[in-house]
């Protein structure tokens, strides 16, 4: 994995101690705990997730793996929204959340449409044919 890998799974893993925090905060009613749940789950994933592609064994496992992280960043925007709109705590305090959460979402979703495009690239071959010519 180059820098920048390490660096968005950093980022990705600060996501995941953020919205622990923001889960801990959340006032104790049902749709808190509710929302609580949900948002704990889908934010601690994506760097587990993004460490698994960093491993994939083919390329089209790789773009599966980004697509699974990205879609739990999808996930916890939702909530993170859901949060603000409910009024569980104060937008000032959510908005950067909500801002790193958007940030995240559009580097990985690049991530997967480079990836997509670098698999379409025909393979380059070295070698030359060994077909006779007569």
């Amino acid at each position: 994995m180059d820098r920048r890998g390490e660096d968005l799974e950093d980022r990705l893993l600060d996501f995941a101690v953020r919205v622990g925090k923001v889960v801990d905060a959340l006032p104790d009613t049902r749709v808190a705990r509710h929302i609580a749940g949900q948002l704990v789950r889908s934010g601690t994933s994506p760097a587990p997730n993004y460490a698994e592609a960093c491993a994939a064994e083919s390329k089209r496992d790789f773009i599966h793996k980004l697509a699974i992280a990205l879609k739990e960043l999808r996930e916890s925007r939702s909530w993170i929204k859901l949060i603000v709109k409910a009024e569980l705590l104060p937008a000032g305090r959510i908005s950067p959340l909500h801002d790193e959460v958007q940030q995240l979402c559009n580097i990985v979703g690049k991530s997967i449409v480079t990836a997509k495009a670098n698999q379409q690239k025909p393979k380059s071959t070295t070698s030359t044919s060994n077909a006779s010519h007569d």
